[in-house]
């Protein structure tokens, strides 16, 4: 356990025993989920809390959790994403905001050409066919495939380069569309979604969430999609209109969906859960041993270098990094 001198955080919520640990050896931490009166306790501790670690999820990070520890200087979460931290609200604090990136990229790349393999040959499906006996009585109807296919990435960041790689070793085109073109990308750079998702048959959604990226994938863009396309989404549930998609899958507007993220998880909407044809994951696209505890290393690491007077190691861009 940390000395009473260490500096003191709060955990808004439970993180994985491996970073939890670590925490606790060098902070006085402050498990904030757990508490019986959580008003009373950032009363009791408001004056000598200066860190937070964050871990995602529904454990919202605000300017009512900022107010209530004025001596707050560094938020570490869980996460590439970071949309459960208001981080522009931090930036305009001074306050510093870190996310956990790169270490959990090729996973989530990895899980999303699974979740296109899954979803364009019905592997579910095809395994529910045989479990159920349904091949002594005849073959699983012809599926469609990879071949001839073109992509078109919703957010060409790290992961979604990541996703481009593999997906070139896949003899696959891809284009992509985002807030910019990248001068040093040689894929099809598409300033409007809807002109890209016309040009495709497949969209790979890697965008982050937050107001600039909210349901940007629409009806629209699903007509556009058309009969044959394919949704596949790793990045958040918030960036498609979940109403939306549920009615062109039901209507036949486009031909599937592979989702490892929703809207309100973890609850999925039943007409999703309904749906045969698609497929569903409950927000794995990191979650190995492996990823996860480089994640939690990572948020770890960020505190500590920031306590050690080293600066944050990965600051997010609405967060200044000032001296200290």
């Amino acid at each position: 356990m940390a000395s009473s001198n260490a500096p003191e955080i709060v955990m808004t919520g439970p993180l994985m025993a491996y970073a939890a640990d670590q925490l606790k050896e060098r902070f006085v931490v402050h498990e904030l989920w757990k508490a019986a009166d959580r008003d009373a306790l950032l009363r009791e501790i408001a004056d000598r809390v200066r860190g937070v670690a964050a871990g995602g999820g529904h454990n919202r990070v605000d300017a009512a959790l900022f107010d209530a520890l004025p001596k707050l200087e560094i938020v570490s979460s869980f996460g590439v994403g970071y949309d459960h931290v208001d981080a522009a609200e931090a930036g305009r604090r001074g306050l510093i905001v870190t996310n956990t990136p790169d270490v959990l990229t090729d996973e989530v790349a990895d899980l999303a050409i699974g979740l296109l393999l899954a979803t364009v040959r019905q592997l579910p499906q095809v395994d529910r066919y045989l479990r159920e006996g349904k091949w002594l009585k005849g073959a699983y109807p012809l599926t469609t495939s990879l071949r001839k296919r073109s992509v078109g990435i919703v957010g060409l960041g790290r992961i979604g380069k990541a996703v481009a790689h593999r997906l070139e070793a896949f003899g696959l085109p891809v284009a992509y569309h985002g807030r910019s073109r990248q001068a040093d990308v040689a894929y099809r750079y598409y300033p409007s979604l809807i002109d890209m998702a016309a040009d495709v048959d497949t969209l790979i959604s890697v965008a982050p969430g937050g107001a600039s990226t909210h349901h940007i994938i629409n009806a629209e863009v699903l007509k556009a999609l058309g009969p044959n396309g394919i949704l596949v989404n790793v990045g958040r549930g918030t960036v498609v209109d979940e109403a939306a998609l549920i009615k062109a899958l039901q209507d036949k507007t486009i031909l599937s969906a592979g989702l490892d993220v929703f809207e309100d998880e973890p609850r999925v909407p039943a007409d999703l859960i309904a749906m045969d044809h698609v497929v569903l994951l409950p927000h794995v696209g990191s979650a190995s041993v492996h990823t996860r505890e480089q994640m939690g290393q990572l948020l770890v690491d960020n505190l500590v270098s920031w306590f050690e007077g080293k600066g944050p190691k990965t600051p997010v861009p609405e967060t200044p990094v000032r001296d200290r």
